[in-house]
């Protein structure tokens, strides 16, 4: 049996608030927030007495999703989220963009650095990677038409 579709990607953060406004200024939709706790939860993350705060964004085209996660109990570990690109594990997400310049205009006073440059890949496009709140780690790709 094969999957049916991806359902959405989960990102933990201790600023939900921060979080939901740099992805909603890259242009993502808020499709909703709820508080997440109960003997449910527990039994399918894993971990006793939880409680957090969750968003769901969703892209324009309805296709992909992102879970962001406060957890008020118990309280978030460090999982390096400055680490470079060939650290193990879930290291970045990836958009296409229609203008990349406008694009890093919007998100840098939401905290988005560009991690080294942006290039263009032959006649195909321009791409970089951004470092948003939480160390969260995006790479930005505008096609050429």
């Amino acid at each position: 049996m094969a999957i049916k579709s991806m359902h959405h990607v989960g990102v933990t953060v201790t600023d939900l608030a921060a979080a939901v406004a740099f992805f909603q200024e890259l242009g993502m939709e808020l499709e909703g927030k709820m508080h997440m706790e109960g003997a449910f939860v527990d039994g399918v993350i894993g971990l006793d007495g939880s409680r957090s705060e969750i968003a769901m964004m969703r892209t324009p085209d309805d296709r992909y999703r992102i879970e962001l996660s406060e957890f008020q109990t118990p309280q978030s570990i460090d999982g390096s989220a400055r680490s470079p690109i060939h650290a193990l594990g879930l290291r970045h997400i990836a958009f296409v963009v229609d203008d990349l310049d406008d694009t890093l205009d919007r998100l840098r006073p939401h905290g988005a650095e560009v991690v080294k440059n942006v290039e263009t890949y032959q006649d195909i496009l321009r791409t970089c990677y951004v470092r948003g709140p939480e160390g969260i780690l995006i790479e930005l790709c505008e096609y050429f038409s």
